[in-house]
């Protein structure tokens, strides 16, 4: 897979930094306490910053560790997000992205799919692909996410509000953003990546505040930006887990927030509010793309 090199001095999107500033970015990533991302340390220093990740949070990266798409899904999610080819009808996952890009132009679109409750797009696979199709049960909100990132697409700086989680990569590779707020001018905390196996997490106010990216190469000669919708079949793709503070032994008595969270416009940088429906059902994913058939 190609990557774009991302030391090439930039300020455009999707996050608006210089060289000097993701050099020392990432630096401010390996040292901050709590660590960002979970690891075995080796080192006295990592092992501190280990010690102050949450047990809940560990628990959650415990579960999710063995975690990994087949060869078969990643190979058919691939087939899925081909470009449009002239003549052919485009792909279930390439239609999703190109309705959302219509809709909502203020990002590239990436995919979500509740591995519990439906999809709004689930009714394309009952009339498209699926011969049996069985509803899923379930509305938005759900706890557990599959997350498909299509090359050079990212999401808006957003907040996971009170939930606790994490992100726990794949395939493919993810660049993350942490930011100090909610804001278009946040303070930027440190940019680290995800690669397959590794896992980040949020809990409460603690990295609550992030921006996703995929740095693969997008197949344009444009950059990424609102509006774009890259021609490659390149991704990557994350589990996410949020639990609402309700559902841990800890609660504090915060209200539930997994059902809406706040979010920055890219094109007028104010603060919206997104209720977290899904794309797809795992359910019904998992089915179209066993029954893929692969070139």
């Amino acid at each position: 897979m190609t990557v774009i090199d991302t030391a090439v001095p930039t300020t455009t999107h999707p996050f608006h930094t210089t060289r000097e500033e993701e050099r020392r970015l990432r630096v401010a990533a390996e040292r901050m306490v709590p660590a960002l991302t979970i690891a075995q340390p080796v080192s006295f220093d990592g092992f501190v910053q280990q010690l102050m990740v949450p047990p809940a949070v560990m628990d959650l990266a415990r579960k999710a560790h063995g975690l990994r798409l087949s060869v078969q899904e990643t190979e058919a999610i691939r087939h899925h997000l081909r470009p449009v080819e002239s003549g052919k009808k485009p792909g279930l996952l390439r239609r999703i992205l190109m309705d959302k890009a219509k809709e909502d132009g203020s990002h590239p679109p990436y995919i979500r799919v509740a591995c519990t409750g439906k999809g709004t797009y689930d009714h394309w696979a009952k009339d498209d692909y699926l011969a049996v199709y069985v509803p899923p049960s379930g509305d938005f909100g759900s706890p557990a996410v599959l997350e498909i990132w299509p090359a050079q697409h990212y999401s808006p700086i957003h907040s996971h509000g009170h939930t606790t989680g994490i992100i726990h990569c794949l395939t493919g590779q993810l660049d993350i953003m942490a930011y100090g707020s909610l804001a278009w001018n946040a303070e930027k905390m440190g940019l680290y990546t995800l690669t397959p196996g590794q896992t980040a997490w949020l809990a409460g106010d603690t990295f609550a505040v992030h921006k996703v990216y995929c740095p693969f190469d997008g197949g344009t000669t444009t950059a990424t930006g609102p509006g774009y919708l890259n021609k490659s079949d390149q991704f990557a793709a994350s589990f996410h887990v949020y639990l609402n503070d309700t559902e841990l032994s800890t609660y504090s008595g915060l209200d539930p927030s997994r059902d809406r969270f706040h979010y920055i416009d890219e094109t007028d940088h104010t603060e919206k509010v997104f209720t977290t429906y899904s794309d797809l059902s795992w359910h019904v994913l998992a089915q179209i793309l066993a029954q893929t058939e692969l070139d």
